[in-house]
């Protein structure tokens, strides 16, 4: 019983804690966009509010914000791509070129 005990326990402890990690992310484009237009139709009410959420959320982001960098990772899926082939020695030097080219 006592066994039990301490391996429900313990289960319920790494749920807690897993769940927690969970909440420490940053958060999404679509969560950042919600809250973005939440505060811009906070003065809007009913139907009115609800044409403009519609709109809000389903705009599309400035030409600005799209050109940004490719960031790291993009970089990596783009070069891994490129790489296809590529082995060993060639592949390191290929990728090392493509990772470090802006």
């Amino acid at each position: 019983m006592k066994k039990l005990f301490t391996i429900v326990a313990l289960g319920m402890s790494l749920a807690f804690g897993a769940a927690h990690a969970a909440d420490d992310k940053a958060p999404t484009a679509q969560q950042s966009k919600m809250k973005t237009c939440n505060a811009d139709a906070k003065d809007k009410k009913g139907d009115e509010r609800k044409a403009f959420m519609k709109e809000c959320l389903s705009a599309k982001p400035a030409a600005s914000e799209t050109a940004k960098a490719p960031t790291q990772q993009d970089k990596m899926k783009t070069c891994n791509v490129d790489a296809k082939g590529k082995k060993g020695d060639e592949r390191k030097a290929f990728m090392k070129e493509c990772l470090s080219a802006k």
